[in-house]
């Protein structure tokens, strides 16, 4: 048989496959942080809804991650999209469903009492301290990343999670200024 001479490209050597790519492939991003942004979802808008948001969130991130810079904060990044969705979530429910399950304040099934205790309590924390909890708490978010996704400054939000923490210990009896009874 007869051989054909290589082909002759503008490029030296072994070109590699999608060269420069620095990006973690979508489906580890969601292995990584998807406990992390359904916990956020929970505790913003409660179980009823947070399946929903969560998915929401990840197809929505699915969209956008081939334009995320490099290096980019992806839980912070997942975190705001979750938020927006969250926010999405509750306004569709405002017309037609009572505040109490909007609020997310029906209790999950198979539960510790005290684990009921603190998601009720979270769910009537005003909507800027529940937020701020959740993404310092649960999403392990600095303040300053805290302000950017519920607007305002880096002090507003650390008062927000110091008053939305103190409101938590009120309700669950477990604040150190109050006095418990033996």
């Amino acid at each position: 048989m007869h051989r054909r001479p290589p082909l002759e490209t503008s490029r030296p050597g072994e070109p590699g496959r999608l060269q420069g790519v620095t990006k973690i492939p979508f489906e580890l991003v969601v292995e990584r942080h998807g406990r992390t942004v359904l916990r956020v979802c929970r505790a913003v808008l409660g179980l009823q809804d947070a399946q929903d948001a969560w998915s929401e969130t990840f197809l929505a991130a699915l969209r956008a991650y081939p334009d995320l810079p490099a290096g980019a904060n992806l839980e912070a990044w997942l975190v705001t999209i979750a938020h927006r969705k969250a926010i999405d979530v509750v306004r569709r429910a405002r017309p037609t469903e009572p505040l109490e399950r909007a609020a997310g304040l029906e209790a999950p099934e198979r539960a510790e009492a005290r684990d009921l205790d603190l998601w009720a309590a979270l769910a009537r924390l005003a909507p800027k301290q529940r937020q701020a909890v959740a993404y310092h708490f649960l999403a392990g978010l600095a303040h300053r990343e805290v302000a950017e996704i519920v607007g305002g400054t880096e002090a507003a939000a650390r008062r927000a999670c110091a008053d939305g923490v103190a409101a938590l210990r009120r309700a669950l009896g477990a604040d150190p200024g109050r006095r418990q009874e033996p």
